[in-house]
């Protein structure tokens, strides 16, 4: 651990005789490079200089603890320090876990309704909603990029993209099957009925790094719709883009302009492949980690809503929480920092795909 901690220090200080450097300071994009990487080492560095007077200070009370006078105070001193050390110790474990490079950068969910026709479309639309409230409460904004309502309420399919600080590092592990217990408004026998409702998370990314050939694309134009299909807009503005060589589909319809929402459609058609590029170099390379965490597939079922109980359970840590109506009003923040909590466990253990 401390050879990476000198390392770090060592790299740290680079960073700043470089950023004091007369040439490199005259190159804006140089320095804008050259001062995030030094933003995102000086909490380690800190840290670890604390560490490191600490045990100076450990070693002063040593000294001190052999003079008969002293030896109380200094007794005490020492315990705390130690206990202190502890602590800064764990803190710098923690410190030098990789970060997910994705953790700052917006995302696109994209939620569907699944088992159980109408139900699940309806249950699709409290999702939304759910996520909807907990952006609100984190001070992130809400923007529709397509939206095939339900022909009872809720949606077949709605993608939205959120944006602001830290959204894929909280909402990253909200990717799979969300299953829901409850009587359905269309229930007349008072039964509970189980349905499922997916959703799929991915980072935003810079779409201009992804090159598609126009050729390689699919385009068809249709009226946008609204529930049951009603149409909502008689030109043909609405854009449907298919990336062949992949298979990937996407679709626009929330502008009212063609062009518009082909532009949409073509942005939210590379931040999909360069996803799925992504999660195929991450399991080529073993490190996405499985286990408890999962792996984010959108069958893998992940969480239950159930309603006569008031409870919700994520399966993956076997988390239970007794106020099911609160999560759905977008306090989310108990189980997603279960979630981080079992995350860092995990990746301090080093377990990981296999």
């Amino acid at each position: 651990m401390f050879e990476r901690l000198d390392a770090i220090v060592n790299k740290y200080n680079e960073l700043q005789n470089d950023l004091t450097n007369p040439e490199i300071m005259s190159d804006y994009n140089k320095i804008k490079i050259l001062s995030k990487e030094s933003s995102d080492l000086e909490e380690t560095v800190k840290k670890y200089e604390e560490y490191k007077n600490t045990l100076s200070e450990i070693e002063d009370a040593k000294i001190l603890i052999k003079d008969e006078e002293l030896r109380e105070v200094a007794a005490e001193e020492l315990e705390r320090l130690k206990e202190k050390l502890e602590k800064i110790t764990k803190e710098l474990e923690i410190l030098l876990v990789p970060k997910d490079e994705n953790d700052g950068k917006n995302i696109i969910m994209e939620i569907r309704g699944a088992a159980g026709g109408d139900e699940a479309n309806i249950f699709a639309g409290d999702l939304y909603r759910m996520y909807s409230y907990y952006a609100e409460k984190n001070g992130w904004k809400i923007e529709e990029l397509h939206a095939i309502e339900g022909t009872s309420g809720g949606y077949s399919q709605v993608e939205i993209l959120i944006k602001g600080e830290d959204v894929y590092k909280k909402l990253k592990y909200e990717s799979g099957s969300h299953r829901v217990q409850r009587i359905p408004v269309t229930e007349t026998q008072g039964r509970v009925h189980t349905s499922t409702a997916t959703v799929l998370v991915m980072p935003e990314v810079e779409t201009a790094n992804i090159d598609i050939k126009e050729s390689d694309i699919k385009m068809d134009v249709y009226h946008s719709s609204g529930a049951g299909g009603q149409s909502v807009n008689t030109a043909n503005s609405a854009v449907r883009l298919t990336h062949i060589p992949t298979g990937v589909v996407v679709t626009c319809q929330t502008e009212r302009s063609q062009l518009r929402n082909r532009d949409r459609a073509m942005e939210l058609l590379k931040i999909k492949i360069q996803d799925e590029i992504r999660q195929k170099e991450e399991q080529e390379l073993g490190k996405e980690r499985k286990s408890k965490i999962g792996s984010g597939d959108r069958s893998e079922k992940i969480r239950t809503y159930n309603y006569p109980q008031n409870r919700v359970t994520d399966h993956r840590i076997n988390f239970s929480i007794m106020s099911l109506d609160r999560v759905m009003d977008g306090e989310l923040e108990p189980i997603i920092e279960a979630l981080q909590t079992e995350d860092l466990r995990l990746k301090l253990a080093g377990e990981s795909f296999e």
